[in-house]
C-alpha cells in the first residue's frame, strides 16, 4: 500500500518532500501510517531529575573512553524525514552517503525521536544510572537539549574536531541560552512558528495575527493552535504584549487563560500536531499556527496557502545536535557535525528539509541549486524577519512541571 495513499496531492508532496514531521514535543514529527496520519502524541512528562552520579554541574564526566579510532562507526538518532534523501531511491541519503564515504565511518542512522519527551523516557534510565545510551549523537529540540546540558547528561565538545561549525555557525545561533557559547550542542535546523492560513477559506482576508485566530467571528471554529507549547503560549503571550524571553508565571497564566476563553467559545478548532497541513491545505482550516517549514513546503503546490509573521514577533528555537552522557564514538560524532557545517552540504539539507539553514555560506551555494529558495526567508531569514524572532525563555525542572501540567491540560492532554 502506498504510504501516502488517500492524502490530497500538494500535502502528499510536501511531506514527501520535507521533514513536514514537525519538531515538538508532544505530537509533531508523528510517524506515518498507512494513508494517514498517525494519531495521537506521548503525554506530557513532568521532570525534575538531579545531575547523573559522576557528572559535573552540566558536563558528563571528561574521562568516558572514545572508541572512535578503532570503530568507525556512529549511532546517530534523528527525527523522521529531517535529511536529504535520493528522488529516485528512498533509501539513499545523499550528503549522508557522502559523508561515509569521505570519513570512512559507518553511521546507523535511526528515526526514533518522534517526541522530545517520549525520546527523553527512553534514554532517561541508562542516562540516570551513568550508562551509554546506544546513541553516540541525537537531535533534539532546544529545551529538551537545555534539559540534557543542565542535568549533566550531554559531553563537551572538542572545538578543536569542529572548523567548520566553528567558524561557520552564524553568530545568531551562537549566543544560545540554553547552552552559551554552544559548548555542548549546534543546530541541525533552525525553527519558526508562525501564522498560516488559507486565502480561499477566509474569502481574501488577511490574518496576521493572535488575536485574529482567537478573537475574529468570521473564523469561529475553523482556527487550530500547536501542542507544542512553547509555541502556542510564547506566540499569545508576543501577541499580549509580553517577552516571551522574560515572562512570569502570571503572563504565563494570563496568556493560558486567554487560549481557554477562546476554547470555551468554541473559536477554536482543536490543537494539532502536523496534520494541521491537510486540513489547511482544504480548507477546513482556515487560518492557524504553522511552522516555517511546512508551509514552505505546501506553498510550492497551493497557492491559496499563505503565510504571515505577526507585527510583534514569532518563535524562534533551533533542533540541536548533541553527544549523550557516556556516548563511545564522540570523536566520530563530531566529524558528523563538523561536515554538515560546510555550506554546500548544509545548502544540500536546507534544500530539503526546507527549515531555516543555520550555516554562514549556504544561502550562496542554495542560489545554485533552487534560487527561489535561496530568497525564502523563511529558510535565511533577512534582518527584518531577524529582529522578530523571539526565543521562549529557558525554564528550571519545577517551571517546566507547571507549565506542562497547565498547558497540558487547556489541550485536553
Amino acid at each position: 500500500m502506498d504510504l501516502y495513499e488517500g492524502m490530497p496531492d500538494p500535502v502528499r508532496k510536501a511531506w514527501e518532500r520535507s521533514l513536514t514531521t514537525g519538531r515538538a514535543a508532544m505530537s509533531r514529527r508523528r510517524l506515518l501510517h498507512a494513508g494517514a496520519l498517525a494519531a495521537g502524541g506521548a503525554a506530557l512528562a513532568a521532570c525534575g531529575i538531579p545531575p547523573a552520579e559522576g557528572s559535573k554541574g552540566g558536563e558528563a564526566e571528561d574521562d568516558t573512553p572514545d572508541d572512535s579510532k578503532k570503530e568507525r562507526t556512529l549511532n546517530f538518532a534523528n527525527w523522521p524525514l529531517y535529511i536529504d534523501v535520493d528522488e529516485k531511491d528512498k533509501k539513499k541519503r545523499p550528503t549522508l552517503d557522502r559523508f561515509e564515504r569521505r570519513s570512512g565511518i559507518e553511521v546507523k542512522y535511526v528515526e526514533d525521536v518522534n517526541d522530545n519527551n517520549e525520546f527523553y523516557g527512553k534514554i532517561k534510565p541508562q542516562l540516570a544510572a551513568g550508562q551509554e545510551t546506544g546513541r553516540d549523537l541525537v537531535c533534539l529540540s532546544d529545551w529538551m537539549a537545555g534539559r540534557m546540558i543542565r542535568q549533566g547528561w550531554a559531553q563537551r565538545l572538542d572545538p578543536a574536531n569542529l572548523p567548520h561549525a566553528v567558524t561557520n555557525l552564524e553568530d545568531r545561533f551562537r549566543a544560545a541560552a540554553h547552552d552559551p557559547g554552544r559548548q555542548f550542542s549546534y543546530p541541525w535546523a533552525g525553527t519558526a512558528c508562525v501564522v498560516a492560513y488559507n486565502k480561499k477559506a477566509t474569502k481574501g482576508k488577511k490574518v496576521t495575527s493572535v488575536r485574529q485566530l482567537l478573537e475574529d467571528e468570521s473564523l469561529k471554529g475553523r482556527i487550530s493552535m500547536l501542542t507544542e507549547m512553547t509555541d502556542t503560549i510564547g506566540l499569545t503571550m508576543l501577541d499580549m504584549g509580553v517577552d516571551s524571553m522574560k515572562f512570569h508565571n502570571d503572563d504565563f497564566d494570563a496568556a493560558i487563560a486567554r487560549i481557554q476563553k477562546a476554547v470555551d467559545r468554541k473559536q477554536l478548532r482543536r490543537f494539532s500536531g502536523n496534520d494541521y497541513m491537510d486540513e489547511l491545505n482544504s480548507g477546513d482550516i482556515a487560518a492557524c499556527l504553522a511552522w516555517a517549514g511546512d508551509i514552505v513546503q505546501l506553498k510550492m503546490d497551493n497557492e491559496d496557502v499563505e503565510f504571515a509573521v505577526p507585527e510583534r514577533g514569532y518563535l524562534f528555537g533551533t533542533d540541536d545536535l548533541l553527544v549523550p552522557a557516556e556516548a563511545r564514538h564522540q570523536d566520530n560524532a563530531e566529524a558528523l557535525i563538523d561536515y554538515y557545517y560546510q555550506p554546500k552540504v548544509a545548502a544540500e539539507l536546507a534544500a530539503w528539509v526546507n527549515y531555516i539553514c543555520p550555516v554562514v555560506g549556504a544561502q550562496d551555494e542554495m542560489k545554485k541549486i533552487d534560487s527561489d529558495l535561496a530568497a525564502d526567508p523563511l529558510l535565511f531569514p533577512d534582518e527584518e524577519m531577524i529582529k522578530k524572532g523571539r526565543n521562549f525563555r529557558p525554564m528550571n525542572a519545577k517551571e517546566e512541571a507547571r507549565y506542562e501540567d497547565k498547558f497540558a491540560k487547556l489541550i485536553g492532554a
